[in-house]
């Protein structure tokens, strides 16, 4: 790391080994001060670090020094507190995104800056930062990615407002952002889904004796059986072959299969179509399992990324990517085609009416009643005839 002595090593000028901006630090009541010179010059640095030095002494003979916590005081604190606070309660994966977050981005930019400086403004630079092209990749996050750094940044200042160190929270919104228009998710319609379940059928018929031929198998019993219960592709990972039992449906006499699900929402219950039945049956034929072994113990992403790729399916027509996820959506939508009653439906997904009506039954032309929507008043002269 560069680094250059300024005022007889009163204020020390230097370069982390990742960046051309040239930052500044000195030693004053006790306590270490730092910020960016925001410049890459060496020369105009100094001079930055030097009218900086003078403005600190100033305000230190006149009290002013603020002597209060930082952001990385309050990152510590929120680190410390949120694994024990939420243990059983959040995915471990979803702790340790925070804790890369803060590792990654936020507390190289924050971390030295005094909470009450950490205004919208500061939090707007920081945006502007994030979204300038990578130096070496060129490529810029996408708003999914600042979307969680924001999230990691409000829970930070929420641990900073319990514990008194802030009076009130900054505002986080995104300004000059206009109202983003609702997306449909990505599906498969039926004759798409068609094509996908016929690839991984031929798949199946074409690499017996293989050394793969059981992870093909399995692969198309998983589409099958998600896309007729409507499994989130976490739940699916968690069933094991006791939580599924047979049962016959009251009204169509059909067998279909009743799902104890263990997912984001605690316990709940589903019933499949009558399209699970028979991938259920494979699966429990072919694996021999016991009751607690899990029904699919392997990741199917990659075999199911390829088989996506090769029915030219990745993306639907909107550009949205497609994953297992698309099942469920896919199971979500060809009900409501079917007439299916969306709060029943709500019910088995584990979800809400309003998700439904939201994501899903906004771009289904079944949803739309045309005799209500052409109704027209009688004129005269059809009253006459």
């Amino acid at each position: 790391m560069d680094s250059h002595k300024v005022l007889g090593d009163k204020v020390r000028v230097y370069r982390r080994p990742n960046s051309s901006v040239w930052q500044c630090a000195t030693y004053i009541d006790g306590k270490e001060w730092r910020v960016s010179t925001k410049t890459d010059s060496l020369s105009q640095a100094k001079e930055v670090a030097e009218d900086w030095y003078f403005e600190l002494k100033g305000k230190s003979r006149a009290g002013q020094l603020k002597q209060e916590r930082t952001f990385a005081d309050a990152a510590k604190q929120f680190v410390r507190e949120y694994e024990p606070l939420t243990n059983g309660e959040r995915n471990p994966r979803y702790v340790k995104d925070h804790e890369a977050r803060l590792d990654n981005h936020l507390l190289p930019y924050f971390g030295n800056i005094g909470l009450s400086a950490l205004t919208a403004g500061k939090v707007q630079e920081y945006r502007v930062m994030r979204l300038q092209p990578h130096p070496t990749t060129g490529k810029v996050p996408t708003r999914s990615t600042l979307h969680h750094e924001t999230v990691t940044l409000r829970q930070v200042t929420k641990t900073a407002l319990r514990h008194g160190w802030i009076s009130h929270l900054p505002d986080f919104s995104a300004p000059y952002r206009a109202s983003s228009k609702i997306s449909h998710r990505a599906w498969f319609s039926p004759e798409e889904y068609k094509r996908l379940y016929t690839y991984t059928r031929g798949r199946v018929a074409s690499v017996i004796g293989e050394s793969y031929e059981h992870a093909v198998a399995q692969l198309h019993d998983y589409v099958l059986f998600m896309a007729n219960t409507g499994l989130r592709p976490d739940e699916a990972n968690r069933l094991e072959y006791r939580d599924v039992t047979f049962e016959e449906d009251a009204e169509g006499g059909e067998r279909i299969l009743l799902i104890e699900v263990r997912g984001k929402r605690g316990v709940g219950y589903c019933k499949s179509t009558t399209g699970a039945v028979h991938p259920f049956e494979r699966l429990v034929k072919r694996n021999n399992p016991k009751p607690t072994d899990l029904v699919f113990p392997q990741d199917h992403k990659k075999q199911f990324n390829r088989a996506l790729a090769a029915c030219d399916l990745k993306f639907d027509r909107e550009g949205n990517r497609r994953s297992a996820y698309s099942l469920r959506h896919t199971y979500i939508c060809l009900r409501l085609l079917e007439g299916a009653d969306i709060y029943q439906i709500a019910k088995n997904c584990r979800t809400s009416v309003e998700m439904i009506e939201k994501h899903y039954a906004v771009h289904l032309k079944n949803t739309l009643d045309a005799k209500a929507i052409n109704v027209r008043r009688r004129t005269r002269a059809a009253i006459a005839d």
